[in-house]
């Protein structure tokens, strides 16, 4: 599988795998399908694993670690994240979690971008990961902390990247302006931006990407489906856009787009996974899978090709934009 580097971050492959469903997200997944996921991602050529502690409350972290034991600790790249401090909290053990995973609610997420909750997090990363240093360490979805964030918060990651003890730090999100501004203000190598470079939501487009491409800050893009609505080869009547039901006008323009990408003989989540690597700053598409089944199915899709001729017609369709950021400039490793 190809790789991708940015000026400031380590090389990624094209795919990395996104560990939320090896935390049990929505529903239990087994010890056996989260180890067979990894070990299926790995065949296919992934290299990049990306988790965080908000993920079953440490278990993501706790089953990716396992899964990936016995591979060479140069040959893998692991990312992480901090901003949401995992507290034990023994008198709700009994009461599942209300974080969206279905895990017991044997700890609380306190939200802390402080210095000390950040190396705490990081700390207790690093144990349940069992290494001794992760690749990439992200701030975790700091949206209504930018105070503390892009000061105490983005200057503790540095540190550690100072240390040696991370390669690239970054902030991860599901919004694009706040990203941008920690691009434009902080000192990060990478974003993670969830759901705003897709093919129905352009915005990361906007401000982000070309700010990126400038200060050679690379971009994982992660939620390229948005949640669901593009996750099929058409549109289902109960889809999903960023976890809540889909409007009709976005189904309409799912389907339309669906309709351009069976022309060309490319299915819709085959062009939902190429879409974002397009941009020159972007340097890996970071999926989920629940099982080895997905994994390779996600990889499959990554290796479509897609024609040049598709990306002309939605353009011409006014369905996805043209222009300078949605040219290709791989920058293959």
């Amino acid at each position: 599988m190809r790789s991708r580097t940015s000026p400031r971050g380590p090389g990624l492959t094209e795919l990395g795998l996104g560990a939320a469903q090896l935390g049990n997200l929505a529903r239990t997944t087994s010890d056996e399908d989260a180890q067979g996921a990894v070990d299926a991602a790995w065949d296919s050529g992934v290299r990049y694993f990306d988790t965080a502690p908000h993920y079953g409350l440490g278990l993501s972290e706790r089953r990716l670690g396992a899964a990936l034991a016995h591979r060479p600790r140069g040959g893998f790249t692991v990312s992480t994240k901090v901003g949401r401090l995992l507290v034990p909290s023994p008198e709700t053990a009994h009461r599942p979690d209300d974080g969206g995973f279905a895990v017991p609610a044997a700890f609380r997420r306190a939200w802390d971008f402080g210095r000390d909750g950040i190396l705490r997090s990081f700390e207790g990363s690093l144990e349940r990961l069992g290494l001794g240093h992760v690749d990439v360490v992200y701030l975790h979805d700091p949206d209504d902390h930018w105070q503390e964030a892009s000061t105490t918060g983005v200057d503790t990651l540095v540190e550690l990247r100072e240390q040696g003890l991370v390669k690239a730090v970054g902030v991860g999100m599901n919004q694009a302006p706040m990203l941008a501004e920690f691009v434009r203000r902080c000192d990060v190598d990478l974003v993670m931006v969830a759901g705003r470079h897709t093919l129905l939501d352009h915005s990361a487009q906007e401000e982000l990407l070309p700010l990126a491409e400038e200060r050679g800050v690379g971009v994982v893009a992660a939620a390229v489906y948005n949640s669901g609505l593009l996750a099929a080869p058409r549109p289902p009547a109960d889809a999903t856009y960023d976890y809540l039901p889909a409007s009709r006008e976005l189904t309409d323009r799912a389907a339309a787009i669906a309709d351009v990408c069976e022309r060309h003989g490319i299915t819709l989540p085959e062009a939902a996974i190429a879409h974002p690597l397009r941009h020159p700053s972007v340097v890996s598409v970071v999926l989920g899978a629940r099982d080895a089944g997905q994994s390779r199915t996600n990889a499959r899709r990554l290796a479509a090709a897609v024609p040049d001729a598709l990306w002309d017609e939605l353009a011409d369709l006014d369905l996805v934009p043209d222009g300078p950021g949605a040219r290709a400039d791989r920058r293959l490793g």
